[in-house]
């Protein structure tokens, strides 16, 4: 007896069809998904290992603004903050980033290894709080750090000959806040290139002593110029004439930059003194300086 055929619908046959193509269909996207997936989550990671690599690339520098005496009774600028914020800005400009702190325990061999440069910004009087971290930071130095003084720095450390030699001097006095001319000694440096040959300031005039015989000026003004030089209790004669603003120098292995000018705080934001800031800062920051 032969086999016999089974007929099969044809609309039968069609649904089978078409049900092993939506199979194969619904595990072909599944397996597309699946690739976009796995391909966007390796894009992701290595556009957030880009990002993390840029940041952990980017120099830093710390912002140092300690202003401290025992007794309580040092001044303290109101210029700090400004200070702080347009330095903050100066580095979104230029590609670095802050580190910003009055306590000296930042001050670790450890910690400053960090830093491209060191900024003490308007800080007065004891900088440390230990000998070890005054070590900390002579070593940073000696090892080719870089350091910034703006204004009151000078007066940081005043009881430390280290200190004084490496920012370059040693705040004494000044006269009363007044208008006098700048001159720029060294229109090469970087911090001051582009700045006219003479310019009015209105400041705090600084007198510095125990200067660094190794300094470069880069700013002076004329002393016989200033007027209440009577009334600072100092011999005015012993200082230099013309007598340095800014200066910068190569000491103990490091880099330093100093400048005077900047008691108002309202200048933080005045191009030229924003200019001459920036200009050390990113002096300070470069090995090949």
């Amino acid at each position: 007896m032969g086999a016999r055929k089974i007929m099969v619908p044809k609309e039968q046959i069609k649904m089978a069809r078409s049900a092993t193509w939506i199979a194969f269909g619904a595990k072909r996207s599944l397996a597309v998904r699946l690739l976009a997936t796995t391909i966007l989550a390796c894009v992701c990671a290595g556009g957030s290992a880009a990002h993390t690599q840029t940041a952990k690339s980017q120099p830093l520098v710390l912002v140092y603004t300690r202003n401290y005496t025992p007794d309580g009774k040092g001044y303290v600028h109101d210029n700090i903050a400004a200070s702080v914020e347009a330095i903050r800005r100066i580095a979104a400009e230029n590609g670095f980033a802050v580190d910003a702190s009055d306590d000296p325990a930042v001050f670790t061999e450890a910690n400053l290894r960090r830093y491209a440069a060191v900024i003490f910004s308007n800080s007065n009087n004891q900088a440390f709080s230990s000998d070890a971290e005054r070590a900390a930071f002579q070593h940073y130095i000696q090892a080719g750090g870089g350091f910034v003084g703006l204004h009151s720095a000078s007066g940081s450390e005043r009881d430390w000959p280290w200190f004084w030699s490496m920012l370059g001097g040693k705040f004494a006095r000044h006269p009363r806040m007044q208008s006098f001319t700048v001159t720029v000694d060294d229109p090469e440096f970087p911090a001051v290139r582009n700045l006219p040959a003479q310019f009015v300031w209105t400041d705090e005039c600084y007198f510095i002593d125990h200067l660094n015989p190794g300094i470069h000026p880069v700013l002076v003004t004329d002393r016989t110029k200033l007027t209440d030089l009577d009334q600072m209790n100092v011999d005015v004669s012993s200082f230099p004439n013309p007598l340095p603003l800014a200066w910068y120098q190569h000491f103990d292995g490091g880099r330093e930059f100093y400048l005077a000018l900047g008691h108002n705080k309202l200048d933080y934001s005045n191009p030229l003194l924003y200019g001459i800031i920036r200009g050390g800062i990113l002096w300070a920051m470069n090995p090949q300086s």
